[in-house]
């Protein structure tokens, strides 16, 4: 190969990376900052299901009894996604075994679904004095809160479900009793 050759090459090869990389950082996102932060649209935390009728599941309790929601059918069930693991779903526990206590006779069923086995979560309950059914799975608990309009995983996650089956509030993030009891008050 002559001079000339060799120099056609060695400039078409330095064209072909120029290229790929001014490509590159033509689709490479900016980094986040405040002023580009508050330009983007909100990401939904959730698919709107309010509504809807209830997507009916199928879940082990602790005892390895296949549960399915439909058990609670005609009553306001309240159904919280959570693990042992996450924060926020801790502090909603001791308000949702209020809630639970308070409200159980006249109609509301808390429902405990943990992403987690159920063998994980026996002492825990027990130390939290749980008194509301409390169902536990991995996958399958996925699946259940993206049916309920959860798509990003979130935890806690909880939807309100009223008497005849219709999904009336889903929230990612903790709920407080007193948001809870205001949505379930009209209901019961």
């Amino acid at each position: 190969m002559n001079r000339t050759g060799a120099t056609l090459v060695v400039i078409a090869l330095c064209s072909a990376i120029a290229g790929f990389l001014l490509s590159r950082a033509a689709s490479t996102p900016a980094p986040l900052t405040v002023a580009n932060i508050e330009q983007s649209p909100p990401v939904p935390a959730v698919v709107d299901v309010r509504g809807l009728y209830r997507p009916d599941f199928s879940l082990a309790d602790l005892s390895g009894n296949i549960r399915t929601l439909s058990e609670w059918d005609g009553k306001v069930i309240a159904v919280n996604f959570w693990a042992s693991w996450c924060a926020p779903c801790l502090q909603e526990i001791p308000e949702l075994v209020y809630l639970q206590h308070r409200y159980g006779d006249k109609g509301l069923q808390i429902l405990g679904i943990a992403l987690q086995k159920p063998e994980e979560l026996g002492e825990f309950i027990a130390e939290y004095k749980m008194n509301y059914p409390v169902l536990a799975g991995e996958a399958a608990v996925i699946e259940i809160a993206e049916n309920f309009g959860n798509s990003f995983g979130a935890l806690p996650y909880t939807a309100i479900i009223d008497r005849s089956g219709r999904i009336i509030f889903v929230k990612a993030g903790p709920v407080t009793g007193k948001e809870v009891e205001d949505l379930i008050m009209p209901l019961l």
